[in-house]
């Protein structure tokens, strides 16, 4: 008898019911599918609607979206106009969770690039997480909604917030490091779309682009001319190819400029678990290898 009582008294405390049952959560990207998971731990169950190598710029959401959506008890979005069709999926869901904007707080940048014919569209841009103290700002934002969704769990968003907020200095410093490998004349390139200005303010290198802040802009003729005028004029050592745009135009502007393809660069999404860039600190050092190797002088 007193083993009967001992295995069940154990069964229940296996029991999947006795559990702490995990806060389900989503998020518009990849990106920040990854930071709300590395400030949420084992207390949140992430979906993510655009998931790696997928281009959020301008989604359709699906059917099954909205199904994700309507579970949820937090939605997590960038904000500055990257991801408007979180709230239009929000409506549509019925979901009455509330809408985390990760980016309050931040200064915003207004988009460098050109767009429609050479003018500048005016455009807010919301490629904010490519500065590590931005990011720092979008995970004290996270851990703020997870504590009001789960107060008892405040210890430990507080302390994965803290640990999280170490890494993200170290790796601002490795950034300043490699940046300043590279010779200011050659601090300069060119990338498929203008997703890197909080980058280039931080740290210091010019980004131009064809196209705007978004990836629904298509370049003119103007566009590609101006962009091969500026690499002639001051001689920008290589262009950059990302993971979700098309390579033919950044190879065309490559060939007629005469600067070569630097490699490639993840501006919007993270890869697969698996690849070079499957958190956003790793995003953010692959990067940083693929500026440095194309731009410090080789030994």
């Amino acid at each position: 008898m007193v083993r009967f009582w001992i295995a069940f008294v154990l069964t229940l405390g296996l029991s999947p019911a006795m559990a702490q049952e995990k806060l389900p959560v989503v998020a518009s990207f990849s990106i920040l599918g990854d930071l709300v998971q590395q400030i949420g731990g084992d207390r949140v169950a992430v979906t993510t609607i655009v998931g790696p190598n997928a281009d959020a710029h301008g989604y359709q959401p699906k059917p099954g979206d909205a199904k994700a959506v309507a579970a949820a008890r937090i939605l997590f979005a960038n904000g500055l106009g990257f991801d408007n069709w979180m709230q239009r999926l929000q409506k549509s869901s019925g979901s009455k969770a509330p809408m985390i904007v990760v980016s309050t707080g931040i200064v915003p940048l207004k988009s460098q690039g050109k767009a429609h014919s050479g003018h500048d569209h005016g455009a807010i841009d919301p490629h904010a997480w490519h500065d590590a103290a931005s990011l720092q700002r979008y995970a004290a934002n996270i851990r703020d909604a997870l504590v009001t969704a789960d107060p008892a769990g405040r210890a430990y968003f507080d302390a994965r917030l803290a640990n999280y907020d170490t890494a993200l200095k170290a790796l601002d410093a490795e950034i300043k490091a490699a940046i300043a490998a590279i010779p200011a004349d050659r601090r300069k390139i060119v990338t498929a779309h203008d997703a890197f200005g909080y980058f280039g303010r931080a740290y210091g290198i010019v980004f131009l682009a064809p196209q705007g802040v978004s990836t629904e802009t298509q370049p003119s003729a103007q566009d590609i001319a101006r962009i091969i005028r500026f690499i002639r004029e001051t001689k920008a050592p290589a262009v950059f190819i990302e993971t979700i745009a098309d390579p033919r135009q950044m190879e065309r502007i490559a060939q007629e400029s005469g600067a070569r393809i630097g490699g490639k660069l993840y501006s919007d999404a993270l890869s697969p678990p698996n690849g070079p860039a499957g958190t956003t600190i790793e995003m953010i050092r692959t990067n940083i290898r693929e500026l440095n190797k194309a731009l410090a002088p080789q030994s």
